[in-house]
């Protein structure tokens, strides 16, 4: 594996010449240990099995490297099996787009059947998928798809390789495989709602063929404590450690697994300013954390927050996640120290983001649909000039930002049906989220607006129409 991966770096040093095609193999997002292995091992068999193409097999990681020390359970599995660090490739190293912009790149996804919004260009260079979540392709003679629900990723492309050239199934190999399946099936423990007869046959078809294989007990628990071990993380880190980004329109959501409880979670210190920050920086409009731990059986503990500092997107989101019927995730409301974080038992602990990311997926299809009928969502909402800028208040002061979330509707209704203005009359400045956030420390460097300014604006519009009346802003009764 070490020599393949070499090669892989070397090969893509000297592509620059443009006379070669790469075929990547891409992981998920999230770049959990069960991407990153189908990644590398599906890899290693099409460069063991493509015969004379000159074409490049080459895995790619798909976050950037900096970000790699985040995955403790890929950095552990790695290291046991003698993989080392330096040989791998990372999307921040390679440019798919140039590829594919130069007829030079085909792709193969693992572990996810449909590329991000970011990446829908690169749709055409796609001749394969193996996944194990819920298909969302459209059918392609262009495309061979493999998809199965099963536990792990890993448990498909152990199976595609050992159908299809079986002697490509080295120890090493074998051992990024069975780790990836130990982990990603909770032992095979079937109290945890993970694991698959397929899940376990592959298992066993391992640990008969590699007989040295650590035993699965051990590797699990060693795997285990290496995820979960998220000590002298930022909560950035935490939330980028196992996240997936989800997208329609202009709405943009974080879901990440956050490996604790949700009590532990909300103790965070500065959580509330670190959680706006997040969002600014990687312009997210929500964040659902889903918090899991596991008891002495390995049974899940499940619980949910839903941050945003946006009222509509936070009641949105989770209106979605509580009305969701197909699976039911049985969440029931917790008691929340935070305005703008709604707080949920998941009473259903087996529905594990696999489950809930279709619901949110569906959220966003019908979301996108609203805002094409009705113009827009959420054109501005109002600051509030007495909110600390510095976050010196934090999560610990009392005060909160009293906010107001004016749309289309929320306009007519305090403007009168008639005589609400244009569109074009109504205008604020944009800010990276398309939207005035509420309550946000960051909102300091934002340009600021008061609701003296609003109140002689809506005066203007007013007066334009031929009235004269007088508009009270919320709160100042």
């Amino acid at each position: 594996m070490e020599g393949f991966l070499q090669r892989c770096r070397a090969a893509l040093k000297g592509s620059s010449d443009g006379s070669s095609g790469i075929h990547v193999v891409l992981g998920n997002e999230a770049c959990d240990l069960d991407s990153m292995v189908s990644s590398l091992a599906f890899a290693y068999f099409l460069s063991k099995t493509s015969g004379s193409s000159c074409k490049t097999v080459v895995p790619v990681l798909n976050i950037p490297r900096a970000e790699f020390p985040l995955r403790s359970d890929s950095v552990f599995l790695l290291k046991e099996s003698g993989v080392p660090q330096e040989a791998l490739v990372f999307r921040d190293e390679v440019d798919l787009a140039g590829l594919y912009r130069a007829k030079r790149l085909v792709l193969s996804l693992v572990d996810h059947n449909v590329l991000p919004s970011a990446d829908i260009d690169l749709e055409e260079a796609v001749v394969e998928v193996i996944d194990h979540h819920h298909l969302e392709r459209t059918p392609s003679t262009s495309c061979s798809v493999t998809m199965e629900t099963v536990g792990s990723c890993a448990t498909l492309v152990t199976e595609y390789i050992h159908h299809k050239a079986p002697e490509v199934l080295d120890r090493q190999v074998a051992q990024l495989l069975y780790g990836a399946i130990v982990l990603d099936c909770v032992n095979m423990a079937p109290e945890a709602g993970k694991v698959t007869p397929k899940d376990s046959h592959l298992a066993c078809l391992l640990e008969s063929r590699f007989p040295s294989l650590p035993p699965r007990g051990t590797l699990f628990q060693s795997l285990q404590s290496a995820k979960f071990d998220i000590s002298g993380l930022s909560t950035e880190q935490i939330l980028l450690k196992d996240m997936k980004a989800v997208s329609r329109g202009d709405l943009r959501l974080a879901v990440s697994a956050v490996y604790m409880t949700l009590d532990m979670f909300l103790q965070r210190k500065s959580l509330q300013r670190e959680l706006c920050e997040f969002c600014h920086k990687h312009r997210f409009g929500a964040v659902v954390a889903m918090t899991i731990s596991f008891n002495e059986r390995s049974e899940p503990h499940r619980q949910l927050a839903v941050y945003s500092s946006s009222t509509l997107y936070r009641e949105e989101v989770s209106q979605a996640l509580e009305k969701a019927r197909n699976p039911s995730l049985c969440i029931s409301p917790m008691s929340s120290p935070f305005n703008d974080i709604k707080s949920y038992l998941q009473g259903n602990a087996l529905a594990s983001r696999k489950k809930v990311l279709p619901i949110l997926k569906d959220f966003l299809k019908e979301w996108d649909k609203k805002q094409v009928h009705c113009g827009e969502a959420e054109d501005f909402e109002e600051l509030d000039n007495h909110f600390d800028p510095t976050g010196s208040l934090g999560i610990d002061g009392d005060a909160r930002p009293h906010c107001f979330s004016a749309s289309r509707h929320h306009r007519r209704r305090l403007l009168g049906a008639e005589d609400y203005g244009t569109e074009e009359d109504f205008q604020v400045p944009a800010t990276p989220m398309n939207s005035l956030v509420e309550g946000c420390p960051l909102d300091a460097g934002l340009p600021q607006i008061s609701a003296e300014a609003i109140l002689e604006k809506f005066s203007y519009m007013v007066g334009e129409a031929g009235e004269n009346k007088d508009v009270s802003w919320p709160g100042d009764q």
